[in-house]
């Protein structure tokens, strides 16, 4: 009998980076009709418009709940949560502790961010949901060693498992007259996009000059806060700059098959984000999957896969060294061949299809260790 999966975290059509991690994860792991459902995470704001494989939706507005998102995950063999500080309920999100010391079937707690500094209330939090999950995931070497080094935790219980990326490869793009840079992702301050329009500046003396693509919409946490500020003020700084002209924003959310041939058309993925937490991007792992060549600061995920692979690492809000990645990769004849053939012996297991192979594993063998169930003693 295959596995059935509850998964529990924020989904379509709420457009975030977990959203868009569960969705990918859910759809590899019930391929060919393997019985799963999500328990959906809304906040205020989001669509509520029901999602095919959504099997209940866990509102913020309802104090308890965590109760009524356990029940329906325990009508599955194994329930695969999403953890992320700000996605639940409660303090530092703490409504997911009650919900999964609830469950009934063993759980899969998949950590997003295993913070440096947590607070005393983030690092109890987390050191109980690692208690009482089944087995803890973290996306990265550097999250693994962290949680085990800076947390009180049973090292047994962690293993990583990369962020999946999807496959790119696809028809060819029509090839650009120009050298193409790209970010994507959910806008907003911290972005570093700012960054690289100042690098942007700097390489209007190459012939032909780059073009710039920023695709995706403004966050929705930013624009309930600050509208489109950042976004304004990204227009405004293009114009001082002198790279208007230059820069494609693209503020959509793009489907799989145009952020694929979005991806296959650049030359080069800009990461220039001010995080130094961020121990996890699921940018980054679809860039390099898709074997173009990153230039990014050194938050901690591009760190770990970039030093030494295909990839270059720069300092943070320094955009003249930025731009002089930028261009030695447009320009050094063979580094971008080579800095994309380091990708090849990796992509393969990044890929969503491996990806969820090791979580079907993991699973297996949370069930398979499983004690079975004590009989009644007769009266």
């Amino acid at each position: 009998m295959p596995v059935s999966y509850g998964f529990l975290s924020t989904h379509p059509p709420t457009r975030c980076g977990l959203a868009t991690f569960n969705s990918a994860l859910t759809a590899h792991l019930t391929l060919g009709g393997t019985p799963g459902g999500v328990v959906r995470v809304t906040a205020p704001g989001d669509d509520q418009r029901p999602e095919p494989g959504v099997v209940h939706t866990w509102s913020a507005r309802n104090a308890a709940g965590w109760r009524g998102a356990a029940t329906a995950l325990n009508a599955f063999d194994v329930a695969v949560v999403q953890h992320e500080y700000g996605i639940y309920p409660g303090a530092d999100g703490e409504d997911v502790l009650p919900m999964l010391r609830r469950l009934n079937v063993p759980s899969i707690v998949v950590l997003h961010t295993v913070l440096r500094q947590p607070s005393a209330r983030q690092k109890t939090l987390l050191e109980q949901i690692v208690a009482v999950a089944g087995a803890v995931v973290t996306m990265t070497d550097t999250a693994h060693d962290r949680l085990i080094v800076g947390y009180a935790v049973d090292p047994a219980k962690v293993s990583v498992i990369p962020h999946g990326a999807a496959d790119h490869v696809g028809a060819p793009t029509p090839r650009r007259t120009r050298p193409h840079l790209l970010t994507w992702g959910l806008l907003g301050p911290g972005k570093g996009i700012e960054w690289a329009l100042r690098a942007l500046a700097r390489l209007q003396d190459l012939d032909p000059t780059p073009t710039y693509t920023v695709a995706g919409r403004t966050h929705p946490k930013v624009i309930e806060h600050q509208g489109e500020a950042y976004r304004i003020g990204l227009h405004r700084l293009g114009a001082e700059l002198g790279v208007a002209h230059a820069v494609d924003y693209q503020a959509a959310y793009l489907d799989p098959a145009a952020l694929g041939a979005l991806v296959r058309s650049a030359d080069v993925v800009v990461l220039p984000y001010d995080s130094r937490e961020q121990v996890t991007s699921g940018v980054l792992i679809e860039a390099v999957a898709a074997g173009v060549p990153v230039v990014a600061t050194p938050f901690p995920h591009a760190v770990e896969l970039l030093t030494g692979g295909p990839g270059l690492v720069v300092p943070h809000q320094d955009p003249t060294a930025l731009a002089a990645a930028i261009r030695r990769i447009l320009t050094e004849p063979g580094l971008a061949a080579g800095l994309a053939s380091r990708t090849r012996p990796i992509a393969a297991e990044l890929r969503w299809p491996a990806v969820a192979a090791r979580y079907d594993a993991l699973a297996g063998r949370l069930l398979a260790g499983r004690s079975p169930a004590v009989a009644p003693v007769p009266a």
